[in-house]
């Protein structure tokens, strides 16, 4: 007996698109700007870089387009 042809988003759990890996490059590229300013000194810009990166982005890029799969 032949099985069906598996979807990608019938197989896959977290099926990441383009609009995840960019948002997950932005929140990279966030904490790593967060680091790098809280290295130099800064004692305002870097905790707001830092929690933007990854209490704001990196939920975000995990969950955007999350009700677009259901």
């Amino acid at each position: 007996m032949v099985q069906p042809e598996r979807t990608r988003k019938q197989s896959d759990g977290l099926a990441f698109d383009r609009r995840n890996y960019v948002t997950f490059a932005l929140a990279l590229a966030t904490i790593i700007a967060g680091w790098l300013a809280l290295g130099r000194g800064s004692i305002t810009l870097a905790p707001l870089l830092l929690v933007a990166g990854y209490c704001v982005l990196v939920p975000a890029a995990i969950l955007l387009g999350i009700r677009d799969r259901k």
